[in-house]
């Protein structure tokens, strides 16, 4: 094992490497039960106008299913990501992307979710293509390092202010956009308690501190006092798939429309650069990349989000990409294939085990989220803050990733800032001459199409 890996020449441990599977594990189980809850929502006959299920034996029928779905999708990925590219990336439905199929797609655009998963499929096999044919990763080198060093940190901020929304430490407001939750609600002050026995485990240099203070917080939130930490049980019966599997569909007529491709080239943008900016970030924050920035590996790791988008869409689920909550993991030292292959195990154990996971509440987690954007956002360091023509689009890239809630906007947003700025500053030899055509096709995705 320690061969395959290359465990110790990675400077790592087995032990290590199983702490920061179940770590990354436990900040990304909930991907579980929401991505269904949100799936779910595509399949009419379910809910009526107001939101309120109207049937029942339907609602716990495909429930189960996309459940199924979502992990069967998410294991088979992370295993590729583990066992052929070694990395310690675990791969799941991406939020956003579940939304913009339920919401958009199905209920706003009036295709069916079984339409919907057809053009899931289709790009998850242009995806393949592309990987097989280093297309995707010739793509990869057109980003510039400016935006590649700014997407580490912009997804420490990103993934922080999940993890403060999750806590209820920052609220929406009708005003202000977003303000100071109340601190003293048990849930709340359960999450700051978890991130300061976070961050002091880790000060210590105590090996597994955010797996250990997860698992402290959550045992505090048991405490009658807090009340938030609730048993649900251990053993579960595993859902029937049917409802879902091969259920895509084909339609001839539908295939021949506009809208249909524009859905599909919707899902490879969000898709491709969701995936390059997780990768990119995870990458530069944990010393996976070579001098260029390119990522080591980069077309094994992209082919394991490829086959994984094919794969969920065979199960009944929406596109699968490589999580940000793998940087928990990364920070616990889990630099191998192995962590990907506990992630793997642990999910495919929840076919059997789902009620236990529901008893880790999102109190116990979002500690864990809001410390890691400390640890990413080091890679800041690379950036030359003293030439403005790197500093604009870095910080273009960093602000929007968190301020727009989506990886692949502050992506777009900072290839198009980088040449504009780097052309009327009169450095426009160091432009890729892709990254020009890229910045131009953000432009009109971003004005058109998104």
């Amino acid at each position: 094992m320690d061969k395959y890996f290359g465990i110790s020449a990675a400077g790592s441990t087995i032990r290590r490497e199983i702490a920061a599977g179940v770590t990354t594990f436990l900040t990304l189980a909930y991907i579980i039960f929401v991505n269904p809850s949100v799936l779910v929502q595509a399949v009419p006959g379910i809910f009526d106008q107001s939101g309120n299920i109207v049937n029942q034996a339907a609602y716990n029928s495909y429930y189960g299913a996309f459940m199924v779905a979502t992990i069967m999708g998410s294991v088979i990925a992370t295993l590729v990501m583990g066992l052929y590219a070694n990395y310690p990336f675990a791969l799941a439905p991406g939020m956003g992307l579940n939304a913009y199929f339920t919401y958009t797609v199905c209920m706003k655009l009036g295709i069916s979710w079984q339409l919907a998963l057809a053009a899931v499929f289709i790009e998850g096999i242009i995806f393949i293509v592309l990987t097989v044919t280093g297309a995707r990763t010739f793509v990869a080198r057109a980003v510039p390092q400016p935006v590649k060093a700014a997407t580490g940190a912009g997804i420490g901020l990103f993934i922080a202010f999940i993890g403060l929304k999750n806590a209820g430490i920052v609220l929406p407001d009708p005003v202000t956009a977003v303000t100071l939750g109340q601190l003293n609600r048990p849930d709340t002050l359960l999450a700051i308690i978890g991130f300061f026995i976070t961050a002091i485990l880790f000060a210590l240099n105590i090996p597994g501190s955010i797996l250990i203070g997860i698992i402290l917080t959550t045992v505090i939130g048991a405490v009658p006092a807090f009340g938030v930490t609730h048993y649900q049980g251990i053993i579960g019966k595993i859902p029937d798939i049917s409802p879902t599997f091969l259920k895509f569909q084909f339609d001839a007529q539908t295939l021949l429309t506009g809208t249909f491709w524009i859905v599909v080239g919707t899902f490879f943008f969000v898709d491709f650069f969701d995936t390059l900016g997780t990768l990119t970030g995870l990458a530069e924050g944990t010393g996976f990349t070579k001098k260029n920035g390119e990522i080591e590996r980069a077309t094994k790791a992209y082919l394991a989000d490829a086959v994984g988008t094919v794969v969920g869409a065979i199960f009944g689920t929406s596109t699968v990409t490589t999580y940000v909550e793998s940087s928990t993991g990364i920070a616990v030292g889990g630099r191998t294939g192995l962590t990907a292959v506990v992630v793997a195990i642990l999910m495919l154990a929840m076919l059997f085990f789902s009620p236990l996971a529901l008893t880790i509440p999102s109190a116990a987690t979002a500690p864990a989220l809001i410390f890691v954007g400390v640890l990413m956002i080091k890679s800041l360091l690379s950036i030359k803050w003293d030439d403005i023509t790197d500093a604009v689009p870095a910080f273009v890239t960093l602000a929007m990733i968190p301020f727009t809630y989506s990886i692949a906007n502050g992506i777009a947003l900072g290839i198009i800032t980088y040449p504009i700025i780097k052309a009327l500053s009169g450095k426009w030899k160091e432009v890729h001459w892709f990254t020009w055509l890229l910045a131009i096709l953000f432009i009109g995705y971003l004005s058109f199409f998104r």
